[in-house]
């Protein structure tokens, strides 16, 4: 960073004497093409960092002062890397940010997928729950939405909500029964189907 303040230094005695080490160092040389180091992109010439040949003219009257360029000597080459370590870091800090929001992105598809492969084996699958009975086909105890919820973890193997569940009443009899399933919008409907839904079946112990 020393280095680069010094090539700073010399840039601003430079500017103030109103002369151009390059073109003070090269007496009779002027209409030569002029070797610079870019300090910016600029359209049809070059990017920011580049060595590009240009008219003493052009580099005296329009790049120079408005700090589009500076002369391609070894001390402004140092100051131009410098500061082109400081704009890659923001560049890459930038692409950083892209890069979670993609992964955002990745990660709620995989959900999503996550999801949808639940629903389907909750649509084709058969919870067999076994109760006492009390008279006919009428259970002892009730089944309960939170009942079916934990049968569907250790059974299953998969975790749900109660409010994925619609019951209304708890089951009160033996029998097969078909309960919707509320899930996420996104994920499809089951083919053929209006929505997805849970077969339970209820046994005599």
């Amino acid at each position: 960073m020393a280095s680069a303040r010094a090539a700073l230094q010399l840039w601003r005695q430079c500017l103030s004497a109103g002369t151009n080490p390059v073109l003070f160092s090269g007496h009779g040389l002027r209409y030569r093409k002029l070797e610079v180091i870019l300090t910016t992109s600029i359209d049809k010439l070059g990017k920011a960092g580049e060595v590009v040949k240009v008219a003493p003219g052009h580099f005296r009257n329009h790049l120079m002062p408005k700090m589009l360029a500076v002369p391609n000597i070894d001390k402004f080459a140092i100051l131009i890397r410098e500061q082109r370590k400081l704009y890659q870091r923001e560049e890459v800090e930038v692409v950083k940010e892209v890069t979670k929001e993609d992964d955002d992105a990745r990660q709620q598809e995989e959900r999503l997928k996550e999801y949808q492969t639940a629903a389907k084996q909750l649509d084709n699958a058969l919870l067999v729950l076994r109760r006492f009975i009390s008279t006919g086909n009428e259970l002892r105890t009730p089944v309960t939405k939170d009942e079916i919820v934990s049968e569907v973890a250790r059974q299953l193997n998969i975790n749900i909500h109660p409010d994925n569940l619609h019951l209304q009443s708890p089951l009160a009899s033996l029998g097969e029964f078909e309960l919707p399933l509320r899930l996420p919008r996104d994920i499809p409907r089951p083919e053929g189907k209006l929505q997805w839904t849970l077969k339970v079946k209820i046994r005599r112990k």
